[in-house]
């Protein structure tokens, strides 16, 4: 038996090719390592697209499957609402901040001062003090002015 070795150069050529071409297949997506709701429904379709008529799949496997289904679904979705339920707890909590004193961590920076204004941000409240907006994250004590 003949063993072929490729050279640095054709490994890389080859590395390349096959880049080029899952760009190609994945209209240039990123490949992800979990499945999400829509490639469980494409691997169904395609599932039953390509079962034997003569032999279909059994109905427990079917429900079993769409029971399979309906979790990642109703889990997607709380994921969704657990999100949503931490920005609106973030606001409510950044709100009441509003006119107290409060220490941030800016780039291993403490600036102190008291909150003048709440906006919202992409992700987290954002809060106004001493003129500049911080993420809310930032944020790592709340006091009253006699502190």
């Amino acid at each position: 038996m003949i063993k072929a070795v490729l050279s640095a150069q054709e490994q890389a050529e080859i590395a390349r090719i096959v880049q080029e071409h899952n760009q190609t297949v994945n209209n240039g997506r990123a490949p992800q390592q979990q499945l999400g709701k829509d490639d469980f429904l494409k691997l169904l379709i395609t599932q039953l697209s390509y079962q034997d008529p003569t032999a279909p799949m059994e109905d427990k496997e079917f429900i079993a499957q769409l029971a399979q289904f309906s979790t990642l679904d109703q889990m997607t979705s709380m994921a969704s609402d657990f999100s949503k339920l931490k920005s609106m707890l973030s606001a409510s909590e950044a709100s009441s901040a509003l006119g107290r004193n409060v220490d941030i961590i800016d780039n291993d920076t403490l600036v102190q001062g008291a909150v003048k204004a709440v906006a919202r941000g992409e992700e987290t409240p954002l809060v106004m003090v001493n003129g500049q907006y911080y993420n809310w994250e930032q944020v790592t004590k709340i006091y009253e002015d006699n502190e």
